[in-house]
């Protein structure tokens, strides 16, 4: 069935397969397109432009096929938008696409690979940040890093492959004096928790100044990210039951404490001994 753009309406109009017409402005031509591939036809292919719409399409298909490969590599992302989701090939878990070359050019090995930035829609089980409520060694001294993100990252290998999971280099803290992140380094990183500017935007809980010392704030995820942005209820997660659960993010706010994201969606801090959601982050090219 032929229809104008304009006839489309309303959401429930529109098919994959419907044919639109549109018109070249430049040599006056009319080409006929199908709905499904309007949205990639109109948009510049680029990452920037792909980070600014949200859509929601299941495009598991185009990955294990290849299609989407071979678009991230070209730095074109053409059937790629935010709020896409892939579903994992072993766990049947939802993933979503929050982000596009957000690492990009980052990193003191630069990261000169174009790449897409996943998040699980919901949390993947619960895990604590430490046995014990101390935060000695901050993120990457925690037990969390060491232990208990291990299983939670096999499920991603296994759902993606190595193969399609970058390996990058990242800033993390790796020690806490006086309540406060005060050292640190660039670490090589597949798959980790985001902090709080990855999810709010800002820094809320995070110890940021302690007097006259100057707390170790270098970070490389500095931008929230823009499936956050674009559908901020996205942020609350859920367990597999469908409840709303609670999630850990990576920053140290206390000698007993890490920031955290609650179950009723706000910014929020909690005992490193607590079990919490994981819910991490990673990158696919």
């Amino acid at each position: 069935m032929i229809k104008k753009i304009s006839d489309l309406t309303e959401a429930t109009d529109a098919k994959e397969t419907d044919i639109v017409c549109m018109v070249d402005l430049g040599n006056g031509e009319t080409k006929k397109i199908t709905f499904g591939t309007l949205l990639k036809s109109i948009v510049p292919k680029s990452a920037a432009a792909h980070n600014g719409i949200y859509r929601g399409k299941n495009i598991t298909s185009l990955f294990y096929d290849g299609t989407l490969s071979e678009q991230i590599a070209a730095g074109t992302f053409d059937d790629i938008f935010i709020g896409d989701y892939i579903i994992g090939k072993v766990s049947n878990r939802k993933y979503i696409v929050a982000d596009l070359n957000y690492r990009l050019h980052c990193g003191d090995t630069e990261c000169t690979t174009p790449h897409i930035l996943m998040v699980p829609e919901k949390i993947m089980g619960t895990a604590k940040m430490n046995d014990t409520n101390i935060t000695t060694g901050a993120y990457l001294g925690s037990k969390m890093h060491t232990e208990y993100l291990t299983p939670f990252k096999a499920v991603i290998q296994n759902d993606f492959e190595n193969a399609h999971i970058l390996s990058h280099r990242n800033l993390f803290s790796n020690a806490v004096t006086n309540e406060y992140e005060s050292g640190g380094g660039w670490f090589d990183s597949t798959i980790e928790l985001m902090n709080e500017i990855m999810v709010y935007g800002c820094n809320i809980f995070k110890n940021i100044k302690n007097g006259e010392n100057l707390a170790y704030n270098y970070t490389m995820d500095k931008l929230q990210l823009s499936l956050f942005r674009l559908k901020p209820e996205t942020i609350v997660a859920l367990n597999d039951a469908g409840q709303r659960y609670g999630y850990w993010l990576r920053d140290v706010i206390s000698s007993l404490s890490c920031a955290s994201v609650s179950r009723s969606g706000d910014a929020y801090g909690s005992n490193t001994s607590n079990l919490f959601g994981v819910r991490p982050a990673f990158l696919i090219y």
